[in-house]
């Protein structure tokens, strides 16, 4: 085993160990050894059916952390920095989100440029009037979009809130929806996930962020919005590269749909909802909710919500059982059976991003949709995806295409 791949199982391991000692799930200690030895956290006993399932069939915890890293070896920086992922999405520029740069302690440095740009005083230029040496730019003291670096990343933030209403900051290495901050504004000040902040505070956060992008906001199309419209409601969808057919296929697809217990974001662990795509048709089956959620395992009869037990230990854990629902458990919105709009061309774009970076066999993506033609926004994608929210479903290594794609790679 060379230096790198030693330091990444270490540090696999090492992230394994952090979650199982942050687990809200406590199996009894005989169940938890028996799931230790197979590669399991505590919490997959709760989610996954193991013990109606092949165990050998589902990706373990350990498989994930430590050898899913490895598939796309050093080319995996491509995905885990957003910036450079950016970079990589160009040739598809209306499937990627604008990003209007980047701050980094105080300053900020400029990347998009194309386009509607903020002019000197805050409103909006078209990139001949910004470039022209006749322009009169008055208000030297303001930071200008077109700049490529300024020392003022809170008053270029500010502008361009003024200017869209709306933004997304996130941190260029973060995973899991951590680390992101959905702005707005308002007439008393700025909203950030949610909660309010003073014109002061909101500066002050924006100064102190270190190596954040500065995002366009994605709005959804009514299809996710429907579903729920209190946060963006993405699609999850993993490529894997066949070698021998030399393709990309799409090995599994969920909807993940917000809840009230996971708002700002729609993220399956913090609550939200995940519901599996028919890789055919594009339709989805009910809402898979995690145990612990808010009422997650409750019978919700008056929304059409069923609930069911996937959990291996089942009341051993002591902790509940995912809960299945047919309609939203919050808003009644109907789940099950709905079609994704114009699923065919969503599927034959992503296969063909897929296709262009075939040096990256494993990604993850997440898409938005924008409009019921089907188009759509990759708000990001990962270089080795959770599969928590995709395996609740079932056990991805009965599919024998993925069970080679995982052999093939070392994986199990």
């Amino acid at each position: 085993m060379n230096v790198r791949r030693l330091y990444h199982t270490a540090r696999g391991i090492q992230g394994l160990a952090g979650t199982e000692y942050d687990s809200d799930v406590s199996p009894s200690l005989r169940r938890r050894l028996w799931l230790w030895r197979r590669g399991f956290l505590s919490r997959s006993d709760a989610i996954y059916d193991i013990d109606n399932h092949r165990v050998q069939d589902y990706i373990t915890d350990y498989q994930r952390y430590v050898r899913t890293k490895r598939i796309n070896g050093t080319w995996s920086v491509a995905l885990s920095n957003k910036l450079l992922f950016h970079r990589v999405m160009q040739p598809f520029d209306d499937e990627r989100m604008t990003v209007y740069g980047m701050v980094n302690n105080g300053s900020f440095h400029a990347t998009d440029t194309d386009g509607a740009r903020l002019s000197t005083d805050g409103g909006v230029q078209s990139p001949s009037s910004v470039d022209s040496p006749h322009t009169n730019n008055a208000h030297t003291d303001t930071p200008h979009a077109d700049t490529p670096h300024t020392n003022n990343a809170a008053q270029r933030v500010v502008e361009q809130l003024e200017c869209d209403g709306k933004l997304v900051l996130k941190w260029v290495r973060g995973g899991g929806g951590n680390n992101v901050y959905l702005c707005s504004q308002t007439e008393d000040g700025y909203r950030v996930n949610g909660e309010h902040y003073a014109d002061a505070e909101f500066r002050s956060l924006v100064s102190n962020l270190s190596e954040y992008l500065v995002c366009e906001h994605v709005e959804q199309g009514p299809f996710p919005a429907d579903l729920y419209p209190k946060t963006p409601n993405t699609l999850r969808l993993i490529t894997m590269y066949d070698e021998e057919s030399h393709e990309p296929f799409i090995a599994a697809g969920i909807h993940r749909i917000g809840t009230t217990d996971s708002e700002p974001l729609d993220n399956f662990t913090q609550g939200g909802l995940s519901a599996e795509i028919d890789l055919d048709t594009g339709e989805l089956g009910p809402g898979a909710r995690p145990p612990n959620a808010e009422s997650g395992a409750d019978v919700d009869s008056s929304s059409g919500s069923v609930s069911g037990s996937v959990s291996g230990s089942g009341s051993g854990s002591g902790q509940g059982a995912v809960s299945w629902h047919t309609t939203h458990p919050d808003t009644g919105a109907q789940i099950e059976g709905k079609h994704i709009p114009n699923w065919e061309g969503i599927r034959s774009r992503v296969l063909e991003m897929a296709s262009s970076a075939s040096f990256l066999p494993y990604i993850g993506w997440d898409v938005i949709v924008t409009d019921d033609d089907g188009s759509f926004s990759v708000i990001e994608a990962n270089s080795y995806p959770g599969l928590k929210s995709i395996q609740v479903h079932g056990p991805l290594l009965t599919d024998n295409r993925v069970r080679r794609f995982y052999e093939r790679h070392g994986v199990c």
